[in-house]
């Protein structure tokens, strides 16, 4: 199926690993010219050229930080006039009410209220006048089913996901869409991170710690990163304009409600 992407500018953010590189990779792979962006100047060039290497596709690095506004400004600057934006951010990490205290909410809601807010601010407008944008946030499946010691995510994704509804609303009438991605246990280095502690806290294998993470879904297994990449690929396409506002679930059948 032909997404009608080909030769559509995208910035996909922190898509040095993990599911934003996934994302990155899949428009590449669908003809786009792709901006990747993330902190460390020897994995964003090595990631770009994992994904030239895989698509044979256009694809700038830039090394910015998107939790500041200078950031930001670099992101945008390299790509003026994007067609698609992939919002993604790395959340903090888990831990209890009593942990948190004002800085660590304030890293939180900037890092995943704040910057993907700005972002959309900042190319928004030029979507709607040129009349065609897809902005896509990766957000987490605990957005529809909050857990208290992930308090600090879902708060501030959930404050994403509300802006962008809004948003998104007013801006589909100029074939612009604002849609989530709801990711559940996939195969990243989180999910390494939790096995880890997992394998530390019980005196397990790897192996028994990341099946025992797999165990948590219906699916019994953890998602794939292109599985996402492709969901968020197809929200991009040009056949996806009458989709918008919508929060879509990857988590291996984990989420027990009907809507």
């Amino acid at each position: 199926m032909d997404l009608g992407i080909n030769g559509r500018k995208a910035i996909v953010c922190a898509s040095t690993q993990g599911l934003g590189f996934a994302c990155a990779q899949a428009l590449a792979n669908e003809g786009c010219v792709v901006w990747i962006n993330g902190r460390n100047a020897a994995r964003l060039a090595s990631a770009a050229e994992q994904i030239r290497r895989a698509t044979h596709g256009v694809v700038h690095p830039v090394q910015a930080d998107i939790n500041t506004e200078a950031g930001r400004e670099a992101l945008l600057a390299a790509c003026p006039q994007p067609d698609i934006l992939v919002n993604n951010n790395a959340g903090p990490p888990p831990g209890q009410l009593a942990d948190w205290d004002h800085a660590a909410w304030m890293a939180a809601l900037e890092s995943n209220l704040v910057a993907g807010a700005m972002l959309i601010r900042g190319v928004l407008a030029g979507m709607r006048t040129r009349r065609f944008g897809r902005i896509v946030n990766i957000t987490s499946a605990n957005v529809k089913t909050p857990r208290a010691g992930l308090g600090l995510s879902t708060a501030a994704r959930a404050g994403l996901t509300a802006i962008s509804k809004a948003l998104a609303r007013e801006a589909v009438v100029d074939n612009v869409t604002i849609n989530n991605l709801l990711p559940e246990r996939f195969d990243t280095a989180r999910q390494e991170f939790t096995a880890r502690r997992l394998m530390a806290e019980q005196g397990i294998s790897r192996e028994q710690a990341r099946q025992q993470l797999a165990d948590t879904l219906p699916a019994r297994r953890l998602g794939r990163p292109e599985e996402l990449g492709a969901a968020c690929a197809f929200l991009c396409a040009a056949h996806s304009g009458f989709m918008t506002g919508q929060n879509l679930q990857l988590d291996g059948g984990a989420y027990a409600g009907l809507i």
